[in-house]
């Protein structure tokens, strides 16, 4: 969302790190704050105009409709593709991603405006495919419950992918969203080299953190689907890694695994290729020649690493009738038993 679509509560003046189009004519922050226990990090409150989403036509995701309460995020992990959306903004897509974040601080009272209006249908919302709606940033503005109990209230579909262990703060709300429409919960695990991890998502809880997400809403009764993601060439695809990777998910008790190589689009390719340089740099060669047809990795790359997942899944029991199956009848089959899903597809959520 552009800054064009977003106006003031208030008449503030601009703080630390803004920049012309965050504090122009339009002045459309409410304000800007700088808080000790976020240090380096700057938070940019907004008032949006509208918060649900359409997805462009010819985006690869199985869902037309989003809500993204942040813009930015402290995650800071080196390949996101979000980074290029800052660059609307006039903010830098490389430390500024990072430490630069778009708070819409009405996102719930919209939602709820939104939902009740009379040409909305219901459709399926998708949440944390931009940028991770449970970063650091929601333990201080608490936006998710008020968006999860607008949905609530309307019985919407919806789903969350996060790599945020803050999820679990809204377990009741997400279980009694369950029992009157369609919630799919997704945790991203990519690897679970703990080396690999402190180096490219230095802002996210550990793996073996989000899968213990994984395992609280197994206990719960609540499945939890893994958006295996992303499967890093040369750094986290090598046989025993992947194994590892599928094992450790499998022992969680997630419902499902959906393999996805690192894709590479402007503005996170060129901080990532700036990174891989400094840690990496023996991999640039190969890295300009498995890219070099564009942002994703060649199909019979993508192809090989999804057929070893997929075989790994089955033998470590996860789908119907192993360990993480906690699907009711007429779900859908899980992707270790269907070709390659397109990324980010949702998991039913399900009570045991």
């Amino acid at each position: 969302m552009r800054w064009e679509h977003l106006t003031t509560g208030a008449d503030r003046q601009p703080g630390p790190g803004a920049t012309a189009a965050l504090f122009g004519t339009d002045r459309v922050t409410v304000r800007t704050v700088d808080t000790p226990e976020f240090s380096g990090i700057t938070f940019h409150e907004v008032r949006a105009r509208s918060i649900v989403n359409r997805v462009p036509g010819a985006s690869r995701m199985p869902f037309e409709w989003t809500v993204n309460p942040y813009r930015g995020c402290s995650h800071a992990c080196v390949y996101c593709f979000a980074r290029g959306t800052h660059r609307y903004l006039d903010l830098d897509t490389g430390l500024g991603f990072d430490s630069q974040i778009v708070v819409k601080v009405n996102a719930p009272e919209l939602l709820r405006r939104r939902l009740a209006s009379a040409n909305w249908q219901g459709e399926h919302i998708a949440m944390g495919t931009n940028v991770d709606c449970y970063q650091r940033a929601e333990g201080r503005y608490r936006l998710m419950p008020g968006i999860i109990e607008a949905l609530l209230e309307r019985a919407n579909p919806f789903s969350i992918l996060t790599k945020g262990t803050l999820i679990l703060r809204d377990l009741d709300l997400l279980r009694r969203a369950a029992e009157v429409t369609e919630v799919g919960i997704s945790v991203s695990v990519g690897f679970v080299d703990p080396e690999l991890w402190r180096t490219v998502e230095p802002g996210t809880p550990a793996p073996a953190r989000r899968l213990d997400v994984v395992r609280a809403l197994r206990d719960q009764g609540i499945g939890c689907g893994v958006l295996m993601a992303p499967v890093v060439p040369f750094l986290s695809d090598r046989p025993e890694q992947l194994r590892a990777t599928v094992r450790a998910i499998a022992e969680a008790g997630a419902t499902s695994v959906t393999p996805l190589v690192l894709h590479l689009r402007p503005g996170a390719r060129e901080w990532f290729t700036d990174w891989l340089g400094r840690c990496h740099p023996h991999l640039v060669p190969r890295y300009r020649r498995l890219y070099a047809d564009g942002a994703y990795a060649p199909r019979w790359y993508q192809r090989r690493v999804t057929r070893q997942v997929h075989e790994l899944a089955r033998e470590f029991g996860i789908g119907p009738g192993g360990r993480g199956a906690a699907r009711r009848p007429g779900d859908s089959p899980s992707p270790a038993e269907q070709p390659p899903a397109p990324p980010v597809q949702p998991t039913q959520l399900t009570l045991l």
